[in-house]
């Protein structure tokens, strides 16, 4: 008797998971958008604030083959965060970008890992999205041509980094050094 008490409470669960909506697992670009300022910039290239580790599987399940993080290493945020992308199958490139002096080595070391990975679908992220819209900004204005206007309109989804002393002569020295 107990053992049909049991199967009979695990076929409820299983109707209720398959009935409401809410119970059911998220799908992978769904559980992505969850993310603090998640943008998607083309069909190849998407970015965001820090993702969880429950996230990374659904990386992989939207079809991204490179994570790039350019967020300084942290313990307790994203310490497991390249072994379980790796594990999934996936490249993790880790380019620890300071928030008070980003540098132009760290800008030429992100566009040497997106041009080495043109063909491929990269998911980029950092704490909050603010490093890594300016980064996608420069590389899309002076590697890809893209529009300011349409670049701009993909960075200010995120932020202004106009406050910010730092970004914005980072912005003018990338400019400067590396337009064509």
């Amino acid at each position: 008797m107990k053992t049909t008490t049991i199967t009979t409470l695990k076929l409820v669960l299983v109707t209720l998971l398959l009935a409401c909506p809410s119970a059911k697992a998220q799908s992978g670009e769904a559980m992505l958008a969850q993310t603090m300022n998640y943008v998607n910039i083309s069909p190849s290239l998407s970015t965001s604030g820090q993702i969880t580790y429950d996230q990374i599987s659904s990386l992989k399940e939207e079809g991204y083959e490179i994570v790039i993080n350019l967020a300084p290493a942290s313990e307790a945020v994203n310490a497991l965060e390249g072994f379980l992308v790796i594990q999934e199958g996936m490249t993790y490139v880790h380019i620890p970008v300071s928030w008070r002096e980003p540098s132009m080595r760290d800008v030429k070391m992100f566009f040497d890992t997106m041009e080495a990975n043109r063909d491929r679908k990269v998911f980029v992220h950092c704490f909050a999205n603010m490093r890594v819209s300016v980064f996608v900004y420069l590389y899309r204005t002076l590697i890809e041509g893209v529009t300011e206007a349409e670049a701009m309109a993909d960075l200010t989804k995120v932020w202004d980094p106009e406050d910010q002393q730092q970004w914005t002569a980072l912005i003018e020295q990338a400019r400067s050094e590396l337009s064509n």
